[in-house]
């Protein structure tokens, strides 16, 4: 007799558990919003915060699960059990770091809540699902560009201060000091005072720098945790905020077979938005480059004489080749300068000595590409370009500098 009297009790108050729950809804005065501490960036952590806030005038119980892009790198915990009171606020807040530019998808958040009569948890999922666009880390690149220059700012590039050179404005005289180039004397106003006096230059502002950003298949080659391509459109970025710095105008040109992506050359804040919002997105396609499809645009859409930067790769004869052949396209009105990206040191490769056949092998190809691409650089500069092999790692700083001697050579 016990027995049934348990029996039906516990069926009893298992239907009075499912009535409760399928007639408990989550209160419409119950509101959940997911907010971000600012937009994502590749490698740098951004604070998501989930607020809730209770507009009733009893407490409640909830228990928040937000469901983040599972690429993302955690921080802290997006699960959280909450004691909201009433008329009060509260937050689940965690970090993400995403490990690569592009979009990514945050999915609804679960929220389980005690039933009306307080029986069972019952679970619902509310919002609506979001996609966040990760950009380029501009900290990085401009991280970068102050390694690069140092003591030689581009906020003092701004301030017109001298930088020794040729082919730029006058701007006054000075005494002459050790070191000056005996070129840049003035014999009449050396005269006229009894000393030594040299012309002092300043640096020519408003030139245009135009980048083309190869998204093609020797781009798609990983170097730790990033592609080459990342590598370059940090460069870029690097790049584009010192030449704005610098008082020049910087364009963006992103190639495969066809051109994906152009901005033409500006600066300023807003045009650097505009460049990451095109960058963001952008992954190497497992095709070959057209340099030649790639250096008509520039030289149909860019009228003014610009140092056209080519962030590229070469391995083989036949997409040297191509590339030489199209330089022609630039020149004379253009200075191009052709930058190759190795995948690793491979100078440092050929100087081990080798330990076993293995070696002896990687030894042979490495000598075979360092052969083809120097081979390729001097065939670029006997076109009247410029050329620099760089690897990854110092792609940004070497870059930064070439630019700064041609500023300072007055090249452009």
């Amino acid at each position: 007799m016990l027995r049934w009297v348990a029996l039906t009790y516990d069926l009893g108050l298992i239907a009075l558990a499912i009535f409760d729950a399928m007639n408990s809804k989550l209160p419409a005065r119950v509101l959940l919003e997911r907010h971000f501490g600012g937009r994502f960036a590749v490698g740098a952590e951004t604070e998501v915060r989930v607020e809730i806030a209770n507009q009733l005038a009893r407490d409640i119980s909830l228990i928040i699960k937000d469901e983040y892009p599972p690429q993302m790198k955690l921080s802290g915990a997006r699960e959280a059990r909450l004691e909201i009171d009433g008329q009060t606020t509260a937050a689940l807040v965690y970090g993400l770091t995403p490990p690569k530019r592009g979009r990514f998808e945050f999915g609804l958040i679960a929220v389980r809540y005690l039933s009306r009569w307080r029986l069972v948890w019952t679970q619902t999922r509310v919002g609506t699902p979001v996609t966040v666009k990760v950009y380029p880390n501009m900290r990085r690149a401009r991280e970068a560009e102050l390694r690069a220059l140092g003591a030689r700012s581009f906020v003092a590039a701004r301030r017109k201060s001298q930088w020794r050179g040729e082919g730029r404005d006058f701007e006054s005289l000075r005494d002459y000091v050790r070191g000056d180039e005996r070129r840049h004397i003035s014999w009449t106003a050396t005269a006229r005072r009894g000393k030594l006096v040299t012309r002092q230059y300043q640096m020519e502002r408003d030139q245009t720098i135009l980048i083309a950003l190869d998204a093609g298949r020797l781009m798609t080659a990983r170097i730790e945790n990033e592609t080459k391509l990342d590598s370059a459109v940090h460069a870029a970025l690097a790049l584009m905020s010192a030449a704005a710095r610098a008082g020049d105008n910087a364009g963006l040109l992103v190639f495969g077979r066809r051109i994906q992506a152009y901005l033409p050359p500006k600066r300023g804040a807003e045009h650097l938005d505009a460049a990451l919002e095109a960058l963001y997105a952008v992954e190497p396609e497992m095709i070959e480059p057209s340099y030649s499809r790639a250096f008509e645009f520039v030289a149909a859409n860019s009228r003014r004489r610009s140092l056209v930067v080519v962030l590229t790769d070469l391995v083989d004869e036949e997409g040297s080749r191509e590339l030489l052949t199209s330089l022609k396209l630039l020149r004379p009105r253009h200075l191009p300068l052709v930058v190759t990206i190795a995948d690793r040191d491979l100078k440092a490769v050929v100087r081990e000595t080798p330990q076993d056949e293995s070696e002896l092998f990687r030894q042979s190809v490495a000598e075979e590409i360092i052969h083809l691409r120097e081979a390729a650089l001097r065939l670029v500069e006997a076109q009247g370009g410029l050329a620099l092999d760089v690897t990854a790692a110092v792609l940004a700083p070497k870059l930064l500098e070439t630019y700064l001697r041609v500023k300072e050579r007055g090249l452009l």
